[in-house]
C-alpha cells in the first residue's frame, strides 16, 4: 500500500464500507471536461493546494478560443463526487486527486467537494486522522460547519447504499392519471427527492437528488415550528426567481400545505416551497430550512423545466416504501369498487343512498346536512344520465389513519367533458368514507 493511500485511510475505509471500490456507479456517468471557474481551496484546510504544473508554451502566439460555457446539469456534481470516493476505494489516488481538483473548479461553492479535495491534498504530506481532517485552531473557528458537511456526506452516501430496486415505485402512488405527467416523492430519512415521469407503461424514475428539510426535522404541526410537513401535496404555482430574494436560488415551487387532512387535524402555517440555494451555497446541510425542501440550483432547474403546476403530486414521507407496481393493483381494485358504488348511487339520483358514502365529519367538521342541498343540485343536474369517471388518480397515505386522495373527471352520459373532482376518503371501521369533496379548478 502506498504512503499516500495509507495517509488516506479514513476516506478509503468510508469508500470501501459503501461498496465504492468495486466499480459501483452513481446515477449517470459524469464528464470532467466542463469549463468552470478557478478552483478555490477548502477554507477549513491549512494545507497548501498543489498548483497545476503545466505552463503555456513560449512559442504560442495566439490563445485558442475557450469552449462555450454550459449550464451545470442536474446531479452531475454529486455523481462526480461519488466517483472520487470510488477511486479512493480502488486506491487510484492519482485520478481521485485530479478529478477532485476539476470538480472544485467547476463547482467552487460545493463545500463538501472542497472538503474532500482538501483531505486529498493534506494526505500528500501527513496521514489523515478523520474524514474532514482540519487543524484544531480552524476547527474551533468553523463552528458546526465541519459536522454539517459530514452529515451531508453521510446522507448522500446513505442514499447511494439504499438505492430503490429497479422498476419499483413508492407504495403511495397507487394509480396516476395521464395528466399527472410527473410525480415527486421525498424520502426525509435519506434526504432524497425522486422525480418520476408517468409514461404509458407506468412510472419511470428520471432523477433523484439530495435535499435539505426543516431545521427541526419533519412532521410539521404549527406555524413557525421549522419542520417539513409529511403527506400528499400538489404543486400550486411556479415563482419567478426575478421576483424572489437571492436566498431562494433558481426559483420556487409552492405546495398546498396545509392540505385537507392537515386542516382537519388542526395544523397551521404555510409557505412550504421546493426552492434552490443562495449564490454562495451549492447545497445546504440536511436540516437547514424553516420547513421548505431545498435543492441545489441545477437540480431544481431540472424540476422547474419538467413538472406542471396543479397536476404534479408531491409525496413527502418519513421513509419511502418501494414496491413493484403490480402489487398495487389489489389495493386499487378494492378502492375503486367503493368509488364506483358511490358513482352508481349518484347516477341513480338517490340522495339518501349517496349520503351514506360521506363521513359525519365531512368537509372539516361541517354538518353533512349543509352539503345535502348541493348534492341534490348535482344529482338533479345530471337529469338521470349515467355518470362516468375518467382520468382517475389514486394516492394512498397512511399514518395514524388511512387516506386516499382521489382526483378524476366526472362526465355525464352524452357529454365529452365535466368537472374535475378531488375527494379525500378515509377508512373508518373498515369502510371508506368521503371526508372532503370539491371541484378542482
Amino acid at each position: 500500500m502506498s504512503r499516500f493511500l495509507t495517509h488516506l485511510l479514513p476516506l478509503a475505509v468510508l469508500a470501501l464500507s459503501l461498496g465504492l471500490g468495486s466499480g459501483h456507479a452513481w446515477g449517470n456517468s459524469a464528464k470532467d471536461n466542463k469549463p468552470g471557474k478557478p478552483a478555490k481551496t477548502a477554507k477549513m484546510h491549512a494545507s497548501t493546494h498543489a498548483k497545476p504544473t503545466g505552463k503555456p508554451s513560449a512559442k504560442a502566439t495566439t490563445k485558442p478560443a475557450p469552449p462555450p460555457v454550459k449550464a451545470p446539469q442536474d446531479g452531475v456534481a454529486e455523481a462526480r463526487l461519488i466517483e472520487v470516493y470510488r477511486l479512493i476505494g480502488k486506491a487510484d489516488t492519482h485520478n481521485a486527486l485530479q478529478k477532485a481538483e476539476r470538480l472544485v473548479k467547476d463547482f467552487p461553492t460545493f463545500a463538501l467537494a472542497q472538503l474532500v479535495y482538501g483531505d486529498l491534498l493534506t494526505a500528500r504530506s501527513r496521514p489523515l486522522t478523520q474524514f474532514g481532517d482540519v487543524p484544531a485552531e480552524l476547527l474551533k473557528s468553523s463552528g458546526n460547519a465541519l459536522t454539517e458537511l459530514k452529515d451531508e456526506s453521510h446522507m448522500r452516501l446513505k442514499a447511494l447504499r439504499a438505492r430503490p430496486p429497479a422498476g419499483t415505485v413508492p407504495a403511495e402512488f397507487v394509480q396516476l392519471a395521464p395528466q399527472n405527467k410527473h410525480a415527486i416523492a421525498i424520502d426525509a430519512s435519506h434526504s432524497r427527492l425522486y422525480l418520476f415521469e408517468n409514461k404509458g407503461n407506468g412510472l419511470s424514475l428520471v432523477g433523484d437528488y439530495y435535499i435539505s428539510v426543516g431545521k427541526l426535522g419533519i412532521e410539521k404541526k404549527v406555524e413557525g415550528d421549522q419542520r417539513t410537513p409529511l403527506g400528499i401535496y400538489f404543486i400550486t404555482s411556479q415563482l419567478d426567481p426575478k421576483n424572489l430574494k437571492d436566498f431562494y436560488g433558481a426559483g420556487a415551487l409552492p405546495i398546498n400545505y396545509p392540505n385537507v387532512l392537515d386542516v382537519k387535524r388542526g395544523k397551521t402555517g404555510g409557505g412550504i416551497w421546493l426552492h434552490g440555494t443562495p449564490p454562495g451555497e451549492f447545497s445546504r446541510r440536511p436540516l437547514a430550512s424553516d420547513g421548505c425542501v431545498v435543492l441545489a440550483n441545477p437540480d431544481l432547474e431540472k424540476i422547474l423545466r419538467t413538472v406542471q403546476i396543479r397536476s404534479t403530486p408531491v409525496l413527502i414521507s418519513r421513509s419511502l416504501k418501494w414496491v413493484p407496481p403490480q402489487s398495487l393493483h389489489p389495493r386499487s381494485q378494492e378502492f375503486t369498487t367503493q368509488l364506483n358504488a358511490w358513482l352508481k348511487a349518484k347516477s341513480a339520483g338517490d340522495v339518501n343512498q349517496v349520503s351514506q358514502f360521506y363521513a359525519p365529519d365531512f368537509n372539516n367538521g361541517k354538518p353533512l346536512t349543509e352539503w345535502l342541498p348541493k348534492l341534490r343540485q348535482e344529482v338533479a343536474a345530471a337529469q338521470g344520465r349515467a355518470l362516468a369517471i375518467k382520468d382517475l388518480s389514486l394516492l394512498h397515505w397512511v399514518d395514524t389513519s388511512e387516506t386516499m386522495v382521489v382526483t378524476f373527471g366526472e362526465v355525464a352520459e352524452g357529454q365529452r367533458t365535466g368537472n374535475t373532482r378531488r375527494q379525500y376518503w378515509s377508512r373508518q371501521h373498515n369502510q371508506w368514507k368521503i371526508i372532503y369533496e370539491g371541484v378542482n379548478g
